[in-house]
């Protein structure tokens, strides 16, 4: 199975520690999240969680499908990615799937 690039990134944001998986832990973080990263099929109560972490680090947020294994984690629904020049990557990649 072919890797997406998006999977590749995000993989490079783990490896490099710029990479916050978690709707509970992204709201821990200070400031420094520069986009997030949601899976498309995320609760209600969450989206509503994830759209107050988008206002408070003021960054795009971009709705994917299989986060979950993107990620290697098969349960998350959220990634907060801290690396500047890879969200911009991820955002390049994804043009039309922002919001």
């Amino acid at each position: 199975m072919e890797r997406s690039k998006t999977a590749s990134y995000l993989g490079f944001a783990r490896r490099a520690g710029k990479l916050t998986l978690g709707v509970q832990a992204a709201g821990t973080v200070k400031k420094g999240v520069f986009l997030l990263v949601a899976d498309e099929t995320v609760a209600k109560n969450n989206r509503k969680e994830i759209e107050k972490l988008q206002k408070k680090f003021a960054c795009p947020l971009l709705y994917v499908h299989g986060l979950g294994d993107m990620t290697g984690k098969s349960a998350c629904k959220l990634a907060a990615v801290r690396d500047e020049h890879l969200a911009a990557a991820i955002l390049n990649e994804n043009k039309s799937s922002q919001v």
